[in-house]
């Protein structure tokens, strides 16, 4: 929640303060046991603020505090502790309606900074966008600069949409030889756009980096290179960018042009070599199983993706149709962001894409019962290859020649024989199948759809061993 700046009011109870002698003091013998020093530091490191209630009257104030806060930007998460005392006192008056405080106003660009980028953008030959999480009007303004300006983005590790599947700027989720040809990099809300130990972009390039909290400060350690960092909103910079190189692109349009023609053949190639990789064959890969998503979910169905999903595969064009694991990670988490996705858009396709090991992490009885009794009806989709893939590549990519190597990283991986999903989804009232053959996979999507459409929950529990 605080890497992903979610603006949340979590509130807690708090063991009751007296021992006797006031309404609400302790009762039960887990009341002195479960007493903490400093309740709020156990998550004080992870929030914007928190605050303990003191007396009844103050609720109306700290709920408004707490909203400000959590709203303010960069947003994000805000604790309150409730002790049983006050929360059983009476008031006396009755409280009147919490107005809301009105919010800071967005914090705009330095003119000179985007002045000093749309410079650099004119001049450069290769430059390059990495992206890893837009806003809706983000979306549409990334789209138009690169568009414009035939600069390639790269989306890596994105938690939400940032650049439609099909823009012809669009290449893909790896920074790979595009960053390392870079003579510019400009970074949009990313906090790692690329792993320093694996690559990094040419000593000569210039670096930017643009966000509301574009240095991370809430990082204990950060360190990516920079030339030029402008704190704002993405799409605030976004726009205000391509309004100061309208004029600059004149003298750049040739430039331009001969770098459109070399992406327009690169991305030929790239798409041709998605096309394979998704074809199917004598089992069911995960790039196959994402394309086949993609088609059947639509345009407007919500993906709520945990580990698996080939998002280069996943064709998704809208804002706000994809969502994945913030950056901090959160093993479980896939399951009940569907849920609360269908609680607020119950109208919507509700997709949740989930490795085998993450579907249990996401306490399955407990979400399909949820998804059943409140009438929640979500597609649950678990790619199940028998182990913890991200626990085997961890491994692998640090002792490959000692004996995980020899084990083909199973160690403390494997997760066979795997356990039959779909019949605890079908306990809770679920459309539910295994799927192992790739030609049985299209119908099994298109019947389980159409069982969320009228109502059903469904699961697939599919066979991708990789």
């Amino acid at each position: 929640l605080s890497r992903d700046r979610v603006p949340l009011i979590l509130a807690a109870g708090r063991t009751p303060i007296t021992e006797k002698g006031t309404f609400g003091s302790r009762s039960r013998p887990i009341h002195w046991a479960q007493e903490m020093f400093d309740q709020a530091g156990m998550v004080r490191e992870l929030v914007k603020w928190d605050y303990e209630l003191r007396v009844p009257g103050q609720v109306p104030d700290i709920v408004s505090r707490a909203a400000e806060i959590a709203m303010t930007r960069p947003r994000g998460p805000v604790y309150l502790v409730l002790p049983r005392e006050p929360l059983s006192a009476p008031l006396a008056e009755p409280p009147g309606p919490i107005k809301p405080r009105p919010l800071a106003a967005p914090v705009h660009p330095d003119p000179k900074a985007v002045a000093q980028l749309a410079e650099w953008i004119a001049a450069s030959e290769r430059p390059l966008i990495v992206a890893a999480t837009m806003s809706d009007e983000g979306v549409g303004a990334l789209s138009q600069l690169a568009e414009r300006c035939a600069i390639p983005v790269i989306a890596y590790s994105p938690r939400t949409v940032c650049l439609p599947s099909s823009h012809p700027m669009h290449f893909g989720f790896e920074p790979g030889a595009l960053l390392s040809d870079a003579d510019l990099v400009i970074v949009l809300e990313s906090d790692a756009p690329w792993i320093p130990h694996l690559q990094q972009p040419p000593a000569g390039a210039k670096i930017v980096h643009i966000g509301e909290d574009p240095v991370f400060s809430r990082y204990p350690m950060r360190s990516f290179p920079s030339d030029l960092t402008i704190a704002a909103g993405a799409e605030t910079v976004l726009a205000a960018l391509t309004a100061a190189l309208e004029q600059k692109l004149q003298m750049a349009e040739a430039r331009i042009a001969a770098r459109r023609g070399r992406l327009t053949e690169r991305m030929r190639t790239r798409r041709a070599q998605l096309a394979k990789e998704s074809a199917p064959g004598d089992k069911i890969s995960p790039e196959y199983l994402s394309r086949m998503i993609g088609e059947i979910a639509g345009p407007e169905a919500i993906i709520f993706n945990e580990y698996p999903l080939r998002a280069d595969h996943c064709a998704r064009e809208k804002a706000g149709t994809f969502f994945a694991l913030g950056p901090a990670g959160g093993l479980g988490w896939g399951l009940g962001a569907a849920l609360g996705a269908k609680l607020a858009a119950p109208k919507k396709l509700v997709i949740a894409t989930l490795g085998d090991g993450a579907y249990m992490f996401a306490n399955p009885m407990a979400g399909h019962w949820v998804a059943g009794t409140h009438g929640l009806p979500i597609l649950t989709i678990v790619f199940n290859n028998s182990r913890y893939g991200a626990v085997r590549r961890a491994t692998l990519s640090m002792f490959k020649d000692g004996a995980a190597g020899a084990d083909d990283g199973n160690m403390l991986a494997d997760l066979g024989p795997a356990p039959a999903y779909e019949a605890l989804a079908a306990a809770q009232g679920a459309y539910a199948e295994r799927v192992e053959k790739p030609g049985d996979l299209p119908d099994a999507l298109t019947r389980a759809r159409e069982a969320v459409v009228n109502g059903k929950q469904a699961l697939l529990n599919v066979i991708t061993p990789y």
